[in-house]
């Protein structure tokens, strides 16, 4: 899929979803369309050197959290990959080094969502006997495009291993094989 074909398909959920909003309950309140293409935000992932990964990831704000979707193949059949925001929006060395570690605005411990996590902290992406994963989940501590935990300018990082969600400060999640700098739809 091209990219602007992956960013009209994200456009268009998130128009889809505002018109829906737009549309429901009494005709004569006064109502606020939550969402729109301007509050979301999205990565294409692009292969590190000898890897063949590639994807889209959206962040859309979503009440107290951000909703992600993540399109990704190329990866390994039937495994699990750990799947992080890092600090810096940076994809331009070979290895994907150059995006640094796990973005941590509030200085937490690296764990799953459930207890205290980095803001890049995400749940692994499990992927099909083709090698092609598809994951929608909530996370807790990014925003979209404010703050000091804004996604928008960072990189998104697919792993080779799955993040045991313990071994501080990476889970231990291996090799970077996909990389994608953040950038806010418009």
């Amino acid at each position: 899929m091209s990219y602007h074909r992956a960013w009209l398909d994200g456009g268009l959920i998130a128009a889809s979803v505002a018109m829906l909003a737009g549309c429901a309950g009494d005709s004569t309140e006064p109502r606020a369309v939550a969402m729109s293409v301007r509050d979301a935000a999205m990565a294409t992932l692009a292969p590190t050197q000898g890897n063949a990964v590639r994807g889209t990831v959206t962040f859309q704000p979503d009440g107290d959290a951000i909703s992600v979707h993540a399109r990704v193949s190329g990866l390994r059949p039937n495994a699990e990959h750990g799947f992080h925001v890092h600090e810096k929006g940076d994809c331009g060395s070979p290895d994907g080094n150059s995006a640094g570690g796990h973005f941590n605005p509030a200085s937490a411990p690296h764990g799953p969502q459930e207890g205290p996590h980095h803001a890049g902290d995400m749940p692994s992406l499990k992927s099909d006997a083709n090698g092609n994963a598809e994951a929608r989940f909530k996370v807790t501590g990014l925003t979209v495009g404010s703050g000091a935990a804004d996604v928008v300018g960072r990189a998104v990082i697919v792993h080779a291993n799955p993040d045991d969600y313990r071994t501080q400060p990476t889970g231990n999640a291996g090799a970077r094989l996909a990389c994608g700098v953040v950038v806010r739809q418009s």
